[in-house]
């Protein structure tokens, strides 16, 4: 059951990020990635890693898999536009990467156990 809720606690959030890129566009990741002298069509592969990376985490379908592509999503946002505050506190005390790593350190969790047995699908090797 701790596995259904953090499953649960992690992909919703990431999801309406997710349909907020879906409505309002992802132009200003493709911006980020023009300036960083990359090509703007990975900009696509955020709706892999907030759209459906996150259903696949939460249902529970090929759960591991949908974390990797996860853990790698926040990894490629905190790359993109967080690496200057690495090493800040924000406002509050807290540290100011403090929800992209969370995402990032449970979605590894999640390639690592897997999506336990309240899920869709428990017999492959990347469930």
């Amino acid at each position: 059951m701790g596995i259904f809720v953090t499953r649960i606690a992690i992909g919703f959030p990431m999801l309406v990020y997710g349909i907020s890129k879906l409505f309002y566009g992802i132009d200003f990741i493709k911006d980020m990635l023009i300036e960083k002298g990359l090509p703007s069509f990975i900009a696509y592969g955020v709706f892999l890693g907030e759209v459906v990376a996150p259903i696949l985490i939460i249902i529970g379908f090929r759960t591991r898999l949908a974390g990797f592509v996860f853990a790698v999503n926040c990894l490629t946002a905190i790359c993109l536009t967080q690496m200057s505050n690495a090493f800040k506190l924000n406002d509050y005390g807290g540290w100011a990467l403090e929800l992209l790593a969370i995402y990032m350190l449970i979605a590894t969790g999640i390639l690592f156990t897997g999506g336990g047995k309240i899920a869709v699908s428990v017999n492959n090797q990347w469930d």
